[in-house]
């Protein structure tokens, strides 16, 4: 088992804020996975997925299950998933997913972040391609046999298995599997009572863009704004 390939993150807004950012996407996530499959978590695996994530992310419980009672108000926004396109500065290719309940609000302020960054919004299409979306499970590696596993897991579209690193950087052992395997490979897991540290889909590059520290710093910057726009979920690029 080798190290598994990983961008690079921008992590330059506080740790507070971060989190405080966390805890707001899963928020969204765990509206729509209500609204799409109920609120029990035993017959909807989306918001067990969700959950999961949460404790990840050290959200606590009370959060969690008042973010699930809002979710059933009649009153709780509806939010629609949409995924902008775009070049960063240096031509570093950049997919941003955004859960809005506004989305003329988002795109506008999608291209400005982009515009002010140095980079270009682009349309539908245009950097997706250089992309794979994959399923991303992340492990606790104690205990586990990474060849037994590789083994048990490959008929339920298991694609790449490694090292990778956890929210803190800690050792985790990471699983990706293409998207239309996701519910696949959860339901697997889940029935070797194996217990994900998070399980993400996750846009990942299949090719990447070397570049100097100051040029990469410039495109980490734009990145940074992006994800710290309160209708951006996740920001993925391919600067190596």
């Amino acid at each position: 088992m080798g190290r598994i390939f990983e961008v690079r993150k921008a992590t330059m807004f506080a740790r507070w804020d971060r989190m405080a950012k966390q805890f707001t996407r899963i928020g969204k996530e765990i509206a729509i996975a209500v609204k799409a499959g109920g609120p029990d978590p035993h017959t909807n695996p989306a918001l067990r997925r969700c959950m999961q994530n949460a404790k990840s992310v050290n959200m606590p419980k009370d959060r969690v299950e008042a973010a699930i009672k809002r979710a059933q108000g009649k009153d709780m926004e509806t939010y629609e998933e949409i995924l902008y396109e775009g070049y960063g500065p240096h031509g570093v290719a950049i997919l941003v997913e955004t859960a809005t309940d506004n989305h003329v609000r988002t795109v506008a302020n999608v291209k400005a972040i982009f515009n002010k960054g140095n980079g270009t919004l682009g349309n539908s299409g245009s950097v997706s391609f250089q992309f794979k979306k994959m399923g991303v499970f992340k492990l606790k590696p104690e205990g586990l046999n990474t060849e037994d596993l590789e083994l048990e897991l490959i008929d339920f579209g298991l694609e790449e298995l490694g090292e990778g690193t956890g929210e803190n950087g800690e050792e985790v052992m990471v699983l990706r599997c293409g998207f239309t395997d996701f519910g696949n490979m959860q339901k697997a897991l889940e029935e070797k009572n194996l217990t994900t540290i998070s399980a993400e889909v996750e846009w990942i590059p299949q090719n990447t863009v070397e570049l100097g520290e100051e040029q990469a710093q410039e495109v980490l910057k734009l990145v940074d704004k992006l994800e710290q726009d309160e209708d951006v979920q996740k920001v993925f690029h391919n600067l190596a």
